[in-house]
């Protein structure tokens, strides 16, 4: 199996160059804000961020193909890296310091193309989380100076804590009365939103999270880092990886229970 090593520390020289970009333009108060077509948000920090590291992986990596939010599809072949410059980009405008850059390489095989490498840059959090497959999954400031990351070991509903985005997205599918059945049963539950709740799954401070609404680069990088911590990513059909257009995150243990609620139509 390849070891994805030397991929991994390109992602992590893509990210500290996005940072020193996104953190530059961070609460500037001329900050140029755009509403795409899908009615979204989007800065100039996201467009010279991924400007940014679609030049750094032309030069670094010239055959793999690179997808993102704000620039589309570009090259083909076996190896895809898949960006989002700002995931949380509303955050970002209005000064929230949930935002990260998500960095993910995929690589193609059976079932289609599934992520081997992810880096979650959050630096106005002051955190970064890594994974690359069959390494485990970490979160420091480098990699030198890092902690493994794995997820809780509950194993009951009654005490979990669930992490979610919002209710919009539930309630336009028919699925808000699962989505508030699953709130009732568990322990506690928190709208952190975007990026962050997946990371938390992954090192264990929370146990299963969801999203009714999502886009591969949303995804890429966080499915991987949260099964190298031992957890289950899926799409709320159950599929494995990044691939459904919405997403399932949980320590394992709670991972069906979670789906059966949240796909209760009523």
């Amino acid at each position: 199996m390849p070891d994805y090593l030397d991929d991994l520390r390109l992602a992590h020289v893509l990210a500290d160059a996005a940072d020193a970009t996104t953190m530059a333009r961070f609460k500037a108060l001329d900050l140029k804000v755009e509403t795409k077509p899908d009615m979204t948000p989007v800065s100039e920090a996201d467009k010279s961020a991924e400007e940014l590291i679609r030049g750094q992986l032309q030069r670094a990596r010239p055959r793999d193909a690179i997808l993102g939010e704000e620039y589309g599809i570009e090259g083909t072949g076996p190896r895809r890296w898949v960006i989002d410059p700002i995931d949380g980009t509303k955050n970002y405008v209005r000064g929230v310091p949930v935002w990260a850059t998500l960095i993910s390489l995929m690589e193609a095989g059976e079932g289609g193309f599934q992520p081997v490498v992810g880096v979650v840059s959050a630096p106005a959090l002051g955190r970064r989380w890594w994974a690359a497959k069959g390494h485990g999954a970490f979160t420091g400031r480098s990699l030198s100076s890092s902690s493994r990351l794995r997820v809780s070991g509950v194993a009951k509903m009654t005490d979990a804590s669930f992490a979610y985005s919002s209710l919009t997205g539930w309630e336009d599918r028919g699925l808000l009365g699962g989505f508030l059945d699953l709130t009732r049963e568990v322990w506690r539950t928190r709208a952190y939103g975007d990026f962050w709740p997946y990371m938390m799954v992954a090192e264990g401070s929370i146990d299963i999270c969801a999203e009714p609404e999502l886009s591969l680069w949303d995804m890429a990088a966080t499915a991987v880092i949260v099964t190298e911590a031992g957890g289950t990513f899926t799409g709320l059909d159950g599929r494995p990886g990044p691939h459904s257009g919405d997403a399932a995150a949980s320590n394992g243990h709670l991972h069906d229970e979670m789906l059966g609620y949240l796909n209760q139509r009523y």
